[in-house]
């Protein structure tokens, strides 16, 4: 049994595309779906980075990347991630999260565009700048 407290870097956490604090305060803790997510795009770097846009699977109630053709939930957009998340090395592991659902967002610094559906659906709550 190991008791020694330990850090872990996951590199730069690119919070620029926020568009103010406004909203930080009221995140809630999510579970992401790994299986869900593609390396290349979504964790590149060994991590989930902060701002990607993300769907409530129905069956389960955890989370994977928005996808407006999807058929599971997850074509709905309900927030982003707030801060980046150490990739686990198999995705049968899902690690919790932090869910950003209110506030502005500066769409052209997110690591993944949102469509015309995406941001119909959180209309009223996030606004996009």
């Amino acid at each position: 049994m190991n008791l020694a407290q330990t850090t872990e870097w996951f590199g730069t956490d690119d919070q620029s595309w926020l568009g103010s604090e406004h909203g930080t305060q009221a995140t809630e803790t999510i579970a992401l779906d790994t299986s869900l997510f593609t390396p290349a795009t979504h964790y590149p770097d060994g991590y989930f980075k902060s701002g990607i846009p993300l769907g409530q699977i129905a069956a389960g109630g955890k989370y994977g990347p928005y996808n407006d053709t999807a058929t599971d939930g997850r074509q709905t957009l309900v927030g982003f991630l707030y801060s980046a998340v150490g990739a686990p090395t198999v995705n049968t592991i899902d690690p919790a999260g932090a869910l950003f659902t209110h506030g502005k967002v500066r769409e052209s610094r997110l690591p993944v565009a949102v469509d015309a559906a995406g941001k119909t659906d959180v209309a009223g709550s996030i606004r996009f700048v």
